[in-house]
């Protein structure tokens, strides 16, 4: 039996996809193992969105050819893709670009066969790369049995048509291309019936699920069809762009019982004057509407989001309109990013490119302000009584405690004899120590 090692870099659309390798590996007889020395076939699920990423691909390529120079190493995804396969490391045996994914059993059994064919040793490369931004495919990946038991990550949806100057996604992913409704509520009822009680759905652009179904589905249409599957308790959505919010889909989500109170809605720059140079097609002014709109049908959502500080040409003066924008929205969690420069994005090319040390004061600044932001948050459940999925025990300050989230995706702490894994249980967060940062 050969042994096979995967690694993932990059998003949570990643990794379905690497699990969903995983699992096709392991139907074809493969067993799998960690990403240690010993395995006949590494397989790296690659990230490009920023140059780091890119150096990061490279470095886990090269040591799983160390540690075992007889291995198959396969490159697959956004890192390959971006290189159109063009330039493939002499590291790498297989190269599998997006789209192919779903092939990789069948191209290692083609590689395997023309090594013996040819008798000989050492490695040549075979590269499964198409024009991504040609296709309107859509990958046919499932998946019965994540690795996370309590939470399942559905990829519902690929590509983005967005083009903001400084992301290289839309040329490693392609153009939006949606899954069939019917094949993800397929798999939803597989999940469920394996125990699954919450389901994630994930996209690289949620929000444009369905424009390429000529007006026959639809995010809202497939949220309600995922809604109606027997065992499923909760339902999150991934990444949510500012322009789905409307008072109608606001509305309609609020009256669905199993959606959690938890938007992650992307604004990366609270400066009208970024948001246009990051070609970003909405204003501050927009985007605070949406969360108004979330907060009149959800009461408190934890509402959640991405800034970037430090893109070209951000003036102190903007930096400072984007940090007073942050802090009016009152977020629950706000992730910040160092503007990182992309090769192949307009951005790259923009005049005045920050100085690291700019961008790191105003990360600081943002970050001491998005968790003085959290605590506030997390501080108005104190006293109240909450639902929590229960996913692990862990040591906390010392003690074995059973942890998991609530709807708002807090993660809550509970003292317990009793295995709850996977359980809804109702808790009342007495103290402020019960919530784990």
């Amino acid at each position: 039996m050969k042994k096979a090692a995967l690694h993932n870099l990059g998003c949570k659309v990643n990794a379905y996809e690497t699990e969903a390798m995983q699992e096709m590996l392991e139907n074809a007889g493969y067993e799998i193992v960690p990403f240690k020395e010993g395995a006949d076939v590494y397989i790296i699920n690659t990230c490009t969105v920023t140059n780091i990423a890119d150096r990061k691909s490279r470095q886990m390529l090269h040591r799983a050819r160390r540690m075992n120079p007889e291995a198959v190493v396969v490159a697959a995804g956004c890192y390959v893709q971006a290189q159109d396969g063009k330039e493939v490391d002499p590291c790498i045996d297989i190269v599998l670009g997006n789209n192919h994914k779903k092939d990789l059993v069948k191209i290692l059994e083609e590689y395997a066969a023309d090594q013996a064919e040819s008798g000989q040793k050492g490695h040549r490369a075979l590269a499964e790369v198409e024009d991504i931004g040609r296709t309107d495919e859509y990958e046919a990946l499932h998946l019965t049995k994540p690795g996370d038991h309590t939470r399942a990550y559905i990829k519902v949806q690929d590509g983005c048509n967005q083009f903001c100057t400084y992301c290289i996604i839309p040329y490693a992913r392609g153009r939006v291309r949606s899954r069939e409704m019917e094949d993800v509520a397929e798999e939803v009822r597989h999940l469920a019936a394996n125990g699954y009680k919450e389901v994630v759905l994930t996209g690289i652009h949620l929000s444009s699920y369905g424009i390429d179904h000529g007006g026959t589905s639809s995010l809202s249409g497939l949220i309600r069809a995922v809604h109606e599957v027997e065992g499923i308790e909760r339902i999150r959505l991934g990444s949510l762009e500012p322009g789905i919010i409307t008072e109608e889909f606001a509305r309609e989500l609020s009256s669905l019982e199993k959606i959690c109170p938890h938007f992650h809605l992307s604004l990366q720059s609270g400066c009208d004057a970024t948001l246009r140079r990051m070609n970003r097609r909405y204003t501050s002014a927009e985007y605070y509407e949406k969360c108004r709109l979330l907060r009149k049908y959800f009461g408190d959502p934890a509402l959640t989001t991405d800034v970037i500080v430090g893109f070209p040409g951000e003036t102190e003066e903007e930096f400072r309109e984007s940090a007073a924008f942050v802090d009016r929205v009152d977020f629950y969690e706000t992730h910040i990013f160092k503007y990182s420069r992309r090769e192949g994005t307009k951005a790259a090319g923009m005049d005045g490119q920050i100085d690291e040390q700019t961008k790191a004061e105003r990360s600081a600044v943002l970050i001491a302000l998005g968790e003085r932001k959290r605590r506030a948050y997390e501080e108005k459940f104190i006293g109240k009584t909450v639902d929590v999925l229960v996913e692990e025990e862990t040591s906390v300050n010392g003690k074995r405690v059973q942890t998991g989230h609530t709807r708002e995706y807090m993660k809550i702490a509970l003292e317990t004899e009793e295995n709850l894994k996977n359980c809804i249980v109702e808790v009342q967060i007495e103290n402020d120590s019960q919530i784990i940062r």
